[in-house]
């Protein structure tokens, strides 16, 4: 994922329009959430939307972390640890809806501000490291938020489905996941096309498979969000949890 600095600047534009739309959307549609509903449970296993919403801001800050790390030059992990991460989430699940709804707002306008900064101190290209050892440069990380605020706009359950992701959306999140997923020996290699002509390659393990579809649905599959059956070409593959 390298462009000339030109078209990277203008990429890392388009991609934080693309972060400030989605939250705007997800800020829209839970404000109608009633607190009954945040304590009822989402799509994830065991998590209730309440759960979804407080990973989302607690995601943030994470981010956060990352831009002060790439800033100061000071190693910051995003999350203390996995218990730490773990604790923050169960702990701010059970709170009210006008609670949960602030927390989501103030920390999307931190992460933004902190997106700012870097700006001030053209930092997007320094190299900080993400949960679980993956070395990005700082000017990928409003694409990690993307995916956190548009998949689990969905996991919320609460209307908006993979079918309503944006086409573009959709297919910067697939460039995500295929340099997320590059280096996983267990990911089978798979050519995805799109029904708009964008393709991409995700995974590394075996012969190519071929797979083709609207970008959302094969987003979807790759996230684990639908099944297969509106793509081409899966057969019977099964693929390992994202």
């Amino acid at each position: 994922m390298t462009a000339p600095a030109s078209s990277a600047t203008t990429q890392l534009e388009t991609l934080r329009g693309l972060v400030r739309t989605a939250t705007q959307r997800l800020l829209g549609d839970t404000i109608l959430v009633t607190d009954e509903q945040w304590r009822a449970p989402s799509r994830l296993p065991d998590w209730t939307r309440g759960h979804v919403a407080t990973h989302v801001a607690r995601h943030g800050d994470a981010l956060i972390r990352l831009t002060q790390w790439a800033r100061t030059g000071e190693r910051q992990d995003m999350y203390p640890s996995s218990e730490h991460r773990a604790s923050e989430i169960e702990a701010g699940s059970g709170r009210s809806g006008l609670d949960l709804q602030i927390d989501l707002d103030n920390s999307a306008g931190r992460l933004d501000a902190a997106f700012e900064e870097l700006d001030g101190a053209n930092a997007w290209d320094v190299v900080v490291e993400m949960r679980g050892g993956l070395n990005v440069p700082a000017r990928l990380l409003p694409l990690a938020r993307l995916l956190e605020v548009v998949i689990h706009h969905v996991d919320l359950d609460i209307g908006y489905e993979i079918t309503d992701i944006d086409t573009p959306t959709a297919e910067w999140l697939l460039e995500w996941c295929a340099f997320r997923l590059g280096h996983r020996d267990d990911w089978p290699t798979l050519q995805l096309t799109s029904d708009t002509g964008f393709a991409t390659t995700v995974g590394s393990a075996g012969e190519p498979v071929a797979v083709s579809g609207s970008s959302a649905h094969l987003l979807g599959w790759l996230m684990g969000r639908t099944d297969a059956s509106s793509l081409t070409g899966t057969g019977e593959l099964q693929l390992p949890a994202y």
